[in-house]
Order: C-alpha cells, then sequence, then structure tokens
C-alpha cells in the first residue's frame, strides 16, 4: 500500500494523477482476486472500525450488503464473540503502528469452509502521524494450506513406514554407506545408531555374501529392485543372522541419489520350516519316518534301484494283539510299548535301511540293495529283538510282530503295488498264526485279490441274504445220538463266489462287522432251533461261535436273553462257544461269563490247549464243556505226546465235572482212541461234514427219533 501511494504521489505522473489513480483503483478493488477492505479508524476512549470500502469479492466472503458501508465492524457482525476477536487483531495495529497477517478458517454461506490469510496494513495521517485507515487484504489459501498438510501428512506416512516398520530399513548413499537407519534395524542387529550411521554396508555382510551383495546394490543404482531370499547378515556380537534382503533405487526428481536395503530376519523362519517340514515326515510318538516318508523316499530309491539293477526289501510289520494291550493297560501305556518298540527297531544291526511307522501298530523297514536272504535274515533279527520282553513299571510284556515281506522288483515296480504286496503278505501271516515272516507270492492274490472290495460286499452280505449257517453234528459216542450241533458260518457271493471263513471273519474282526453278524447268527440260529422244536426235536442244542471281540459288547448277554425269550426257548437250547483269547482278561471274562450263566445258556472253551491254556481259570469260570482242538486228535494214532494230552485233558475236564467234545475226527481208529478214552463226544467229517438245516431235518434227525 506505501508502494502504491509512492507511485500516485510521483511528480512525474501529476499530469494524468486523477486518472492514472481511477484506473488503479479500478483494477486493484474490483479487479482482483482477493477480498479487500478499507475500515477508517475513529479514535477516542474505545476504537472502532467504520467500513469505507469493501470490493464485490470482500462482500460475498464476509457475508455483508452494499448497505453495510458506513457501517461500524461492531454493528455489521452479529456475532459478538467474533466481533471482539476481530476487533482484536485490528487494535493490535494500533498498538504496535505496523502491520500484521493471521489466518483462519472462515464457513461460507454455502456451507463450505476455506483457510484464509489476511493482511492488515495501517495507512497513518501524514500530519498527525495517527493510523487514520486500516487496508485488509483476505487471500484465500485452501489450496496452498491442503497442499502443504498433504505433503506434511505423506512425509509422515513415508516417516511411519520407516520408523515403525518391523524389518530393518537401511538408506545408502551410492557408495554403501548407510545415511539413516531405522529402530528395528538397530535391534536386529545390536548396533546403536552412530554406530550404524556412516558404516559400509559391506561391513555387515560375510565375505561369501560381498559379490551377491555388491551386485544387488549395482542394480539398484541402475533403477531396479532386486531381492536376496536368504543371505547372512553379521550380528554385532558376531552371530550370523538369515535375513532376506530387498534393494529399493531411491529416486527424488528423476535422479537416483541413494538406495533403501530392506531387511528381514528369516531366523526364526527358518526354524519354524525345519520344525514343519520335520514333523510332516515324522511320527510325532516316536520320532521315526512316516506314512509319507515312506512313499516320497520309495519314489527316489525305485529308480535308484532300476538304473542300478539292484533289489529292494519292504518288510511290513504288524504288532500281534496290540489292541488287546490298548484296551487293556491304557492308551499311555500302550505309546510307551510303541516308543520302546521304535527304540529296538532303530537299533536293529541291518546294512543301509530305514524304519518308519506307519500309524496304530504298524511299521515298515526298507533293506536298500538287498537281496531275499537279506530280507530274511532281517526278519529273523526283527523276531529276536521281540523274544525279550518289554519292561513298564516294573512289570514284563511280550509283543510279537507278524511280518510280510515283498521284494523289488520281482513283487511291485512301483510304491503301490510293493505296499500292497507286503500287506497281502502279512495278511497271510495273520491268518496262519501270527508271530513269523512270510514273503509274498502271486498266489495270495489269487485266493483273494482284493479285501477292500471284500469289506464292501461283506458290509451288504445280511440284507442281500448272503449270509448261510451250516450245522456239524456232534455225536454221543457211547449211542450214537446226534443232538447238538455247532453252528458254522457260510458266505456265497455272486462276485467272489464262495469265500472262505478263513478269509472273510477275520476281515469282520478288524472292520467291526463280527458284531452284526454274530447277532444275525444269534437270532437265525434261535429261529432255527424254534422251528425244529415245532418240529417234535425238542431235545437240541446248538453250539455258537463267539468272537472275542463280540464276546467284549455288553450287551450281548441281553441280545442273547431277548432272542431266546422272543423264540420262546429255554436257554440250556444254546450253547455259547468261546476261545481261550477271549479269556485273558480275567476280571471281564468272569463277569461275562456269569452274566450268561444266570441267563441260564451252556458255556464252551473251543479249541482247547492251543492258547493260553490256565488251570486257574477252569477252576473259577463257570464252564460246562471242553473242545480238544483238532490239532491233537489228528496225530492221536500216531504221535505218544498228542495222545498223552488229549487223555489228559479228558481226564481233566471229567474230574471237574466238564463234558468233552473232539473236534476233528476223521477216521475210526480216532474214535477208537476217544471211546477209550471215555470222551462223550466227538465231531468231525468221519460223522458228517457241515450240512444245510434240510439235510439235517431229512437225514440226522429223522435217525434220533
Amino acid at each position: 500500500m506505501e508502494q502504491l501511494e509512492k507511485i500516485l504521489n510521483n511528480e512525474l505522473l501529476n499530469e494524468n494523477k486523477n486518472k492514472i489513480k481511477e484506473i488503479l483503483y479500478e483494477v486493484i478493488l474490483h479487479h482482483i482476486n482477493d477480498a479487500v477492505f478499507i475500515m477508517k479508524v475513529e479514535h477516542g476512549e474505545c476504537e472502532r472500525f467504520k467500513y469505507l470500502f469493501v470490493n464485490e469479492i470482500g462482500l460475498k466472503q464476509a457475508g455483508l450488503s452494499s448497505e453495510s458501508i458506513g457501517s461500524y465492524m461492531d454493528e455489521v457482525i452479529g456475532d459478538h464473540e467474533a466481533s471482539i476477536t476481530l476487533q482484536s487483531k485490528y487494535k493490535k495495529i494500533l498498538k504496535n503502528s505496523k502491520g500484521t497477517s493471521y489466518y483462519d478458517r472462515i464457513e461460507l454461506p454455502n456451507g463450505k469452509s476455506i483457510v484464509n490469510q489476511s493482511i492488515l496494513t495501517p495507512i497513518h495521517n501524514e500530519e498527525t502521524g495517527e493510523i487514520e485507515f486500516v487496508v485488509a487484504i483476505s487471500r484465500d489459501m485452501t489450496a496452498t494450506f491442503d497442499e502443504k498438510n498433504m505433503l506434511l501428512e505423506s512425509e509422515q506416512r513415508y516417516r511411519s513406514i520407516i520408523d515403525h516398520n518391523l524389518d530393518a530399513i537401511l538408506s545408502l548413499d551410492d557408495k554403501g554407506r548407510i545415511i539413516n537407519a531405522n529402530s528395528a534395524s538397530k535391534s536386529m542387529m545390536g548396533y546403536c545408531e552412530k554406530e550404524l550411521v556412516q558404516r559400509s554396508i559391506f561391513n555387515l555382510v560375510p565375505d561369501e555374501e560381498l559379490a551377491s551383495i555388491s551386485h544387488m546394490l549395482k542394480e539398484a543404482l541402475s533403477g531396479n529392485a532386486k531381492e536376496m531370499s536368504i543371505c547372512s547378515i553379521i550380528h554385532k556380537k558376531g552371530n550370523e543372522l538369515l535375513v532376506q534382503l530387498k534393494s529399493i533405487p531411491i529416486v527424488v526428481n528423476d535422479s537416483i541419489i541413494g538406495i533403501y536395503v530392506i531387511i528381514r530376519d528369516m531366523t526364526e523362519h527358518s526354524r519354524n520350516t525345519e520344525t514343519i517340514k520335520y514333523m510332516a515326515f515324522h511320527d510325532q510318538l516316536t520320532g521315526l519316518w512316516n506314512r509319507r516318508a515312506l512313499l516320497e523316499h520309495l519314489q527316489d530309491e525305485i529308480p535308484k534301484a532300476q538304473a542300478e539293477r539292484v533289489e529292494m526289501a519292504l518288510l511290513y510289520i504288524d504288532l500281534d494283539r496290540f489292541k488287546y494291550f490298548n484296551d487293556t493297560l491304557g492308551h499311555k501305556t500302550g505309546d510307551e510299548i510303541l516308543k520302546k518298540i521304535a527304540d529296538r527297531l532303530m537299533n536293529l544291526s541291518l546294512m543301509r535301511y530305514r524304519i518308519y511307522r506307519l500309524g496304530g501298530d504298524e511299521f515298515v523297514v526298507v533293506l536298500l540293495q538287498a537281496h531275499r536272504s537279506c530280507a530274511e535274515k532281517a526278519a529273523q533279527k526283527i523276531l529276536a529283538v521281540f523274544s525279550e520282553p518289554v519292561y513298564l513299571m516294573e512289570e514284563e510284556y511280550f509283543i510279537t510282530p507278524s511280518i510280510g515281506i515283498s521284494m523289488f522288483p520281482s513283487d511291485g515296480k512301483d510304491t503301490e503295488s510293493l505296499i500292497k504286496s507286503a500287506d497281502s503278505a502279512l495278511f497271510q501271516v495273520k491268518q496262519k498264526g501270527k508271530a513269523h515272516y512270510r514273503f509274498y507270492n502271486a498266489d495270495m492274490n489269487v485266493a483273494f485279490p482284493n479285501y477292500i472290495l471284500m469289506e464292501s460286499h461283506l458290509r451288504r452280505a445280511i440284507e442281500k441274504n448272503e449270509l448261510i449257517i451250516y450245522y456239524q453234528p456232534q455225536v454221543n459216542l457211547i449211542t450214537g445220538k446226534m443232538d447238538s450241533f455247532e453252528a458254522l458260518l457260510r458266505w456265497q457271493n455272486p462276485v467272489f463266489g464262495f469265500v472262505a471263513p478263513s478269509q472273510f471273519i477275520p476281515l469282520a474282526e478288524d472292520t467291526g462287522l463280527i458284531i452284526p453278524i454274530g447277532e444275525w447268527v444269534i437270532e437265525n440260529v434261535c429261529k432255527q432251533i424254534a422251528s425244529w422244536r415245532e418240529k417234535g426235536h425238542q431235545n437240541i442244542r446248538i453250539a455258537i461261535n463267539i468272537s472275542p471281540k463280540q464276546f467284549l459288547q455288553h450287551k450281548l448277554p441281553e441280545f442273547i436273553k431277548n432272542a431266546l425269550i422272543k423264540y420262546d426257548l429255554p436257554p440250556n437250547v444254546l450253547e455259547i462257544e468261546i476261545t481261550e483269547g477271549a479269556m485273558q482278561d480275567t476280571r471281564m471274562t468272569l463277569m461275562m461269563l456269569n452274566r450268561l450263566k444266570e441267563i441260564g445258556v451252556v458255556i464252551s472253551v473251543d479249541d482247547f490247549g492251543t492258547g493260553y491254556s490256565s488251570l486257574n481259570y477252569l477252576k473259577r469260570f463257570p464252564l460246562d464243556i471242553l473242545k480238544i482242538d483238532q490239532s491233537f486228535v489228528k496225530e492221536i494214532k500216531m504221535n505218544s505226546k498228542d495222545a498223552a494230552i488229549t487223555k489228559t485233558i479228558i481226564h481233566l475236564a471229567h474230574s471237574l465235572g466238564l463234558e468233552v467234545i473232539a473236534e476233528g475226527v476223521e477216521d475210526f481208529s480216532q474214535v477208537e482212541f476217544l471211546l477209550d478214552a471215555k470222551c462223550q463226544k466227538a465231531q468231525g467229517f468221519y460223522f458228517s461234514k457241515p450240512v444245510s438245516p434240510n439235510e439235517i431235518e431229512t437225514n440226522l434227525l429223522v435217525a434220533n427219533m
């Protein structure tokens, strides 16, 4: 404003002074984009400010009308507080006699707000020196203010990314010297800020990484961001950290002035990755390789063996009766047994072998570059390590393994077939008495090619009426009458034909299907007895084999009782036949047998002398019949030991008041021996093979009448 006055008072312009003044005032006061206010100052006890001039922009901005010109500020501004605030700024000029400026946010009539800069300039009276006028120029600074705030916020955001990042971030110059470092880099590498700044990054990496780091930084200086997935950084203490590095060029005004290096500590991640990998391929209980590891290892080893033309052996191990140990001793003790067995297998004196636990009580030993004789020796060594008892809590437990063996390439040229062949051999071991080993041979597949498919058909055998009950007579050796029979289950399948009980009964045991099948047998035997009794055959007794798994079912006695009631049968027409293997848990066996005796059924022990025989249970358990196993009867005339054992069993049974039935009688000489030894009954092909109910009625029951 002072400059304006000087220009207007210049003597060179006196001739056209009024015209120039008019033009300048028109331009300055009406055509500029700023709001202009000229205020008249009235001095007195209380200074007041009168609107002398306001341009159009000023009127709009302040929300004034042209009628406001000539009025006082405190009259025009309705808001008392706003008026006091504004007047205080003007009075400050009067006090200091100097111009001032300030920023404020103005709410416009349209609801928007702007950031405004106001510049107040005093005009003095030339004669008195008092401030006569105050010229206020108000300028909209919203865009500038917002841009400044955006830049400030952007900088803060950028600093936040750097300062609060969990990764270490270093800014380097073009020589690799550290210019700045965030907090994470200090804590990661153990240095304070002074120790890092101006240090070369090449001092923080081992020698073997220098070339790679140098190349990465050169690429960044060329404008190419680069990454090193794994490298090492040296901690202040001297230990190396596994890290991931990223280099990013710092670009300002299209020029690369430095490099950002982002460092992520991968040490813990690496440890976790190794742990996860270990857990993925190892059994958590025993620490052995698991099934996944077996499959991957075989996929690697089979091509090697093919290329080198060498054999491999796979030994599939299953622990005999381990479920019984688990159920009796508890899973915690069972786990301890598995760990001890794993330790024994890991310490086998074998060449080039790996041991795996597939789950449960199944283990696999793979012998690399081993021929058949090596596999046989390995199986013998495995059996030998199981000959010693397992000691737990000052008790000893004997565990035996069954082992199925397959050879590469003769028994399988890929992973699946090699395992399947060993599993088939293992199944045959289980069928033939357990606790030994057997090599796979092709006849095993001929016997039954697909046990999975077999299970699928067995599950529908009852509803499709594929199960049949045959009956084998038990002959009274003195009278020749046949008043008792053993019920024997048969399965006739449309796909597989006649399936031997030795094949489907163990499968039914393993899958739990033996429970519904066993109940079906009890139901149908009771129904058959009722039918024969209606036809006049009142004194018939039928023996039903109860599997060990079914014998442990708490509801078994109740089911038998309900079946007898349903068909209106006296309980003594039913004989419950159990094996010695089902009686190993003395407490459970005694409880179950007592419940059965309360019903009134007859109880017999099948295959006596072949299992875990104990004179103690003959004394304690409520038994009625002992059945001599056919293995003794078969050699009764040729083997003096078998003859002695048979006579002893018969004599023992008589002494305890038990009936004796001999199984597997095939010739008259055996009958003579049994008669002489005072055996009451016998069954076997000499008298009759198992036959259908119709044949029993037609040929056998008629002969008894």
